[in-house]
């Protein structure tokens, strides 16, 4: 059975372009996913949160606008972070690199080659 991998990605950022280059140099050739165009659910959000595990208190930009509209902060429970990442896309650091039941965050770009099989 083939591994099944996901690329979320945002085409103007430098980093989760340099990943993908990098995934597609290799031959691999991820379903990338566009998640400012099609934004992921809360459910889908929590299931990435699992599969990041302990990378999941990277995966907010707290640079944006956004984030002070998100009421986020440190003591913030995984359904509130969920819940904004589904109102504010933005937010979600990018690019995320999903392979089966793992994701990493691609920063560096060169990260995501820790889930090539």
């Amino acid at each position: 059975m083939a591994d099944k991998m996901v690329f979320y990605h945002n085409p103007r950022c430098s980093k989760s372009r340099s990943a993908l280059e990098i995934l597609l140099k290799k031959g691999i050739q991820p379903e990338v996913v566009e998640y400012l165009k099609w934004p992921l659910s809360e459910e889908d959000l929590l299931v990435l949160m699992d599969q990041l595990g302990d990378d999941m208190s990277s995966m907010v930009r707290t640079g944006e606008v956004e984030y002070d509209k998100s009421r986020l902060g440190k003591g913030s429970e995984k359904h509130e972070v969920a819940r904004a990442l589904a109102k504010y896309p933005i937010l979600l650091e990018r690019p995320v690199f999903v392979v089966n039941n793992k994701a990493v965050i691609g920063r560096p770009p060169e990260k995501v080659l820790q889930l090539v099989p």
